[in-house]
């Protein structure tokens, strides 16, 4: 029997069809009642319904308010039980669909139609402040993991009418809710649709977080390690680019909501940049781009000047660098890869491990490691500090995604330094900006507003301007 084959008249056909697609799971609860002289029957997921208001709302009012044989669904769904959304379904498919998101369904016998009570009853977290993107001054929440509760998050903060939603389904096996919310007049029509489009024709197993979408939606011949989305657990990020006419996209399950198109200069701005004073922003913004270039950077540097180019370095510390490397068996290119290899795992073994005990391992192993690799001289104290420096200025960077890539380009940079010195480097950062150039999220130039150069986007890209400089928005 398939799923889309229509309900029987016959109450206790459509009972043994339904259990026999839900494969007797212990956890699917069929309950058969009485409704005046009707046989009825109820079917839900035990821990996915709320079970207080299946007994008050449906099975209570059944019994006391239902006296005759002439009821009918509509009926019992304007009149008689007390409940707020409900849908009708006329075939097992759309039924189990929505009992498996929760709802409850409600046959009769000698009826072909079933009646869909939403009564969602599950755990949800409680709204927490932002673990990924924290502030110290500006909201401190963020989502959840309930897509309901994340739309209204955002929808809250853009009280305009020309907000919409739009909800579709993804995924063969999980049929994730995924929401697409924009600013109609705002943004971009052709990039809705074609959004939507995408969404709607997205053939995968499954989505269980936002990086499956972001994959997905990601353009073939795009072959990156840059992330070309901008994710975000903040409400008040995803409201701005709401604003800005990007569009914003949230799967159920997932705390993080993606945003689209995003850019270069994204992915180096806060939140908090717009809640404190405009020079501050714009000063600790210049920060950010120098942390970025430290972090990607000075390792390479320093492998290649004291390989290739010593005569760059001035005497005094030369003779210094010198002497800290006498007796150290290795040459500059194996220091740092060995350096920046064991940072990589105590970063990750600091995130991994109990929050109580992981930025301890993580500070305490940096230090004796360091120490004593210092002692031991496989290397130099000079390399230890570069790479501290370095490990500092990538946390700096507020997005995570956006750090990893430059974390792996780091790797790179060492490996072309320690090859062709300062001239690799010139040519790979080079390669590195045609690269960049080259991308597009959703048709914007990746490296916009700079390599396609629009003077009106300069006030909001590596400075802030004040707030009485930037215009708003026409309304339509």
């Amino acid at each position: 029997m398939k799923l889309h084959t229509k309900f029987s008249r016959q109450l206790c056909r459509n009972i043994d069809l339904i259990c026999d697609f839900m494969g007797n799971s212990s956890d699917f609860i069929v309950r058969e009642i009485t409704a005046g002289h009707k046989h009825a029957a109820l079917f839900y997921l035990d821990g996915m319904t709320d079970m207080q208001k299946v007994q008050d709302n449906v099975i209570r009012p059944l019994h006391d308010r239902v006296s005759s044989d002439e009821i009918t669904l509509p009926l019992l769904k304007n009149a008689i039980l007390d409940i707020g959304e409900a849908s009708f379904a006329q075939n097992f498919e759309d039924a189990l669909e929505q009992i498996l998101s929760g709802g409850l369904l409600l046959l009769l016998d000698d009826m072909d139609e079933g009646l869909i009570i939403s009564l969602p009853g599950w755990e949800e977290r409680s709204i927490t402040d932002s673990k990924t993107q924290p502030v110290v001054r500006g909201p401190q929440e963020s989502f959840t993991e309930t897509l309901r509760t994340n739309t209204t998050m955002a929808r809250r903060r853009v009280k305009d009418t020309r907000v919409r939603l739009t909800t579709i389904k993804v995924g063969e096996k999980t049929k994730t809710d995924i929401s697409v919310m924009y600013l109609h007049g705002v943004a971009d029509p052709k990039k809705v649709q074609d959004m939507i489009s995408k969404l709607k024709n997205m053939h995968v197993e499954g989505v269980l977080e936002s990086e499956y979408l972001e994959e997905c939606l990601q353009e073939n011949k795009q072959l990156t390690i840059f992330p070309i989305f901008y994710n975000s657990d903040r409400p008040d990020s995803i409201a701005a680019g709401i604003m800005e006419g990007k569009i914003a996209i949230f799967v159920d399950g997932s705390p993080f909501a993606i945003l689209a198109p995003a850019v270069f200069v994204d992915f180096l701005q806060s939140a908090e940049d717009y809640y404190q004073s405009f020079i501050y922003s714009s000063i600790i913004r210049i920060l950010r781009y120098i942390c970025l270039a430290i972090c990607m950077l000075a390792p390479a540097i320093y492998v290649a000047l004291t390989t290739f180019h010593q005569d760059m370095i001035p005497t005094v510390l030369l003779l210094s660098l010198s002497a800290q490397r006498e007796g150290v068996p290795f040459p500059a290119f194996i220091e740092a890869m060995i350096m920046e290899v064991v940072f990589e795992i105590l970063r990750e073994a600091g995130l991994r491990m109990p929050r109580t005990v992981g930025q301890a391992v993580s500070i305490v192993g940096s230090i004796v490691i360091g120490q004593a690799a210092v002692e031991a001289n496989i290397v130099s104290a000079v390399m230890v500090i570069v790479v501290a420096i370095t490990a500092i200025s990538s946390f700096v960077i507020p997005s995570y995604t956006f750090a990893i890539p430059i974390r792996i380009l780091r790797f790179a940079f060492i490996g072309i330094a320690a090859m062709f010195g300062v001239y690799g480097l010139t040519v790979g950062i080079l390669m590195l900006f045609v690269h960049l150039n080259g991308l597009h999220s959703f048709g914007v130039p990746y490296l916009s507003p700079f390599a396609n150069y629009k003077s009106s986007e300069q006030r909001d890209a590596i400075l802030r301007f004040p707030y009485r400089t930037n215009k708003k928005h026409r309304k339509n």
